[in-house]
């Protein structure tokens, strides 16, 4: 019986395998296609590849998307440890509550909701103070910062609520200030949460065409938008191209990641 239960798991976790990466699989493949039908297999080419990076609209999407993604993921991390912190650390104070639900807002929040709260927003705020002149880069990094803030206050905040505090303690008892205290002691101890943050934020920044949709401009279109405008109308081999690489780019990200970290528990288990 447990044989037959093993074997059927082994079954089904492959069907799933295959369900989840056969599509991925297929788009890498006709990345490759010499015909310009997706559809129709031409030989093997790669010419779409080059035709990519002759796409002036593509690569200046690419650029715009990274820099919004880098500036965003940023702020964010810088204002979500903050919110972390305070949330996590000051056990109580006037409006703690409602700073919890605005920080946390954003998680359940429908985008299209976001998006069309914060468009309403920047439009009220241009026609009062003429700030922000238009909607571009600016409005989409305060947007997208917006969002990705609340992702880095949660993981900063469990990570200080697992954190050993006597060693603040004993800190504080060696006679360390509140600022040395944080730059010194608290902050290395949270830097793999920040940095997990800062990875997350950067991929939902980078991921996102919703909110983007409704606060950006004319001449500001972003990656996602590029593309669904062109997936609308068919999908192309350039497309498949840009998937490609952007699938390997991530696929070797994740794999150096589990190299430093298997590294690193190889040397703490030497050095136990």
């Amino acid at each position: 019986m447990k044989q037959g239960s093993s074997v059927a798991l082994k079954v089904m976790a492959g069907a799933g395998f295959v369900f989840l990466y056969a599509p991925i699989i297929a788009l890498i493949v006709y990345s490759f296609n010499e015909s310009k039908l997706v559809t129709v297999w031409g030989g093997w080419s790669l010419k779409w590849y080059v035709e990519l990076f002759r796409n002036e609209q593509i690569m200046s999407a690419a650029w715009v998307s990274l820099k919004i993604a880098f500036i965003s993921a940023t702020m964010a991390s810088i204002l979500g440890t903050l919110a972390g912190f305070v949330l996590s650390r000051m056990r109580k104070f006037a409006g703690k509550a409602m700073l919890t639900g605005w920080v946390t807002a954003p998680l359940v929040m429908p985008e299209v909701i976001t998006g069309l709260s914060l468009l309403l927003l920047f439009v009220s705020l241009e026609n009062m103070f003429g700030w922000p002149a238009g909607r571009g880069v600016t409005t989409i990094v305060i947007a997208h910062t917006t969002f990705c803030l609340a992702y880095v206050a949660v993981v900063v905040q469990s990570r200080l609520a697992s954190l050993d505090e006597t060693l603040e303690e004993a800190a504080m008892d060696l006679g360390a200030k509140p600022t040395s205290l944080f730059f010194l002691i608290t902050l290395p101890l949270i830097a793999p949460a920040i940095i997990s943050g800062w990875l997350l934020s950067f991929t939902l920044s980078l991921d996102d065409l919703v909110i983007a949709s409704f606060v950006s401009g004319p001449g500001n279109s972003t990656l996602p938008m590029v593309i669904f405008s062109k997936v609308r109308l068919g999908v192309t081999p350039e497309v498949n191209a840009l998937a490609t690489l952007m699938i390997v780019t991530v696929s070797i990200a994740v794999i150096a990641a589990i190299v430093i970290m298997h590294r690193q528990n190889r040397f703490k288990d030497a050095n136990k």
